[in-house]
């Protein structure tokens, strides 16, 4: 076997594969009627992205080699920059196509929760997913992990071993046959598993760049981020609409699996930027985690009565099809069209599972529009500033 370039240099954590109950291995199954797990409440994290310190860049002085420490695998060393990065969550596959390469993604997860589709309006922006490997797709097993031969696995190794049929001894072959691990699940925060530091979008993003190289490019990329959040604030109340995320994936859903939206997770940073409150939070409605597989009906939704309601599992759809399809169908139900958020046709699609920073600027306009359409219309970004910046 040829020599890797990239070795694991210590400060791992155990993996805590066996310690708690494991969420469904249909994670990552696509845009389904079911959706496994959920992200809710955490503990909150520091400015800078996580609760631990002393996870900087280090770089050799008598060599090219650099390493970057990210919670739980700890250190992990590099001579070059990797060229192929095998990534389960597409969020991590988001954050590489910022920060210019996109080319380096060997796998995802699954391509249908990818949601590439955002790149078609950045100029010389975008990525080859026929070259890509869909892990659900061939499998996720230690056979699959290791046929993709990349370079650094940009994976939570301990999201392997709980969702999953690996282990320990899986992780530990990969990493002497093929190539260290690096990531932490950052999407939710629901895990029992994940009894370790969390990082924010930007606090893993940030790793990321550091693993590539691409330090001031992300510094721009979060300035460009920061301005465009601080100018929405400046219209946005502050006391949002009352709403309520679900999972239902039907085109004709009859019940659904809540979420607290006000929870944690990389993946609800777009209803927190526009102060979007919790409707299901302060009742007794349990939302979904890995232990909690509640299901609600459409009169527990009218006893929420939230003023917007955001349905996940319908991101390949146009809006005009979520129109002509869902919200039609819950216009027509007797006691669905009884909900304000319906009654107003204030129903939207709730958004990726796995969101990456690109993907989080579209979203926060697509809902930033459609909840205050009395402040923001049209882009309210600039594309071509956001592409030299990705494209530089």
């Amino acid at each position: 076997m040829r020599r890797r370039r990239f070795l694991k240099t210590g400060g791992a954590a155990t993996l805590a594969g066996l310690l708690a109950g494991c969420a469904s291995p249909n994670e990552g199954s696509g845009d389904s009627t079911t959706e496994p797990s959920a992200d809710t409440t955490a503990e909150p994290t520091t400015d800078a992205g996580t609760t631990a310190s002393g996870d900087e860049e280090t770089t050799t002085e008598a060599s090219s080699s650099y390493s970057v420490s990210m919670t739980p695998v700890g250190e992990v060393e590099f001579d070059s920059v990797p060229e192929d990065i095998a990534v389960y969550m597409p969020g991590y596959a988001d954050m590489l196509v910022a920060l210019g390469h996109g080319d380096a993604v060997a796998s995802v997860g699954q391509k249908a929760r990818f949601h590439s589709h955002v790149y078609d309006e950045l100029d010389g922006v975008g990525v080859d997913e026929s070259a890509m490997v869909d892990l659900v797709a061939e499998g996720v097993t230690r056979e699959t992990l290791l046929d993709v031969d990349p370079d650094l696995y940009l994976v939570d190794p301990n999201w392997l071993t709980n969702v999953f049929e690996l282990n320990g001894e899986d992780v530990d072959f990969l990493e002497e046959r093929a190539a260290p691990f690096l990531g932490n699940t950052i999407f939710r925060r629901t895990d029992a598993w994940h009894d370790y530091d969390y990082y924010t979008l930007y606090g893993a993003f940030e790793k990321v760049a550091q693993v590539v190289r691409e330090q001031e490019r992300y510094e721009a990329f979060a300035a460009f981020h920061d301005d465009f959040v601080d100018r929405l604030a400046a219209d946005v109340p502050e006391e949002g609409p009352r709403g309520a995320l679900v999972w239902g994936g039907s085109d004709q859903p009859e019940e659904f699996s809540p979420y607290h939206l006000s929870g944690e997770g990389a993946n609800k940073k777009a209803f927190h930027d526009l102060n979007v409150r919790d409707a299901v939070a302060n009742s007794d409605v349990e939302a979904l985690s890995e232990s909690q597989r509640s299901k609600i009906d459409y009169e527990t939704l009218l006893d929420l009565d939230p003023e917007a309601l955001f349905v996940r599992g319908h991101e390949a759809k146009s809006r005009a099809e979520f129109e002509d399809t869902v919200l039609a169908f819950m216009q027509d139900h007797d006691t669905a069209s009884r909900i304000t958020a319906v009654e107003n046709g204030d129903v939207y699609r709730g958004g990726p599972i796995y969101l990456g920073p690109i993907q989080h600027l579209f979203l926060t306009e697509r809902f930033a529009t459609a909840l205050y359409p009395e402040s923001f219309s049209g882009e309210l970004f600039d594309r071509d500033e956001l592409a030299d910046i990705v494209t530089a």
